[in-house]
């Protein structure tokens, strides 16, 4: 592999392994707020919070498994995963049913961004397998947008 090539192999297991750390962190906010939704919603959103966990937590081991497969090293701890992911940390047990509903949507939008920014880097590094499995996880978050953009109606 060339030099360049080399390079875009690392910048996309660099940018893999943000991925990575995005889905660990989302998922667990996910599950924070199935667990904390309160109000008129409840069993909705409830419903809905833990659909979008399970989802994003089945993307989980892919994602790391790509990483493996291009020959590096995933995230190994919470620590590395604090250091990588663009989730921002949600620790009020007592926010809002809406505030709960803004904020992952806008997490699922900054994730869709990310998904999109990795598709390049995918053709950069000769990479098709990553490249094909983009296409179902950005329609997957693009989803999630969707809902929770919708539940805010």
């Amino acid at each position: 592999m060339t030099s360049a090539g080399n390079n875009a192999k690392t910048a996309l297991v660099s940018e893999l392994n943000g991925l990575l750390a995005d889905h660990l962190a989302l998922f667990f906010k996910t599950k924070n707020f199935h667990w904390h939704v309160a109000g008129p919603r409840f069993r909705d959103l409830h419903l809905l919070f833990d659909e979008h966990a399970i989802e994003i937590r089945d993307q989980i081991d892919v994602i790391g498994e790509r990483v493996r497969k291009l020959g590096a090293d995933t995230l190994t701890s919470i620590g590395s995963v604090a250091q990588h992911t663009q989730v921002k940390d949600q620790d009020d047990a007592s926010l809002s049913a809406e505030a709960m509903v803004e904020e992952l949507r806008d997490d699922n939008a900054a994730m869709v961004k990310r998904l999109k920014g990795l598709k390049e880097m995918t053709e950069q590094a000769g990479d098709n397998a990553t490249d094909g499995l983009l296409d179902d996880w950005t329609d997957m978050a693009e989803q999630r947008v969707w809902f929770l953009t919708q539940t805010l109606k």
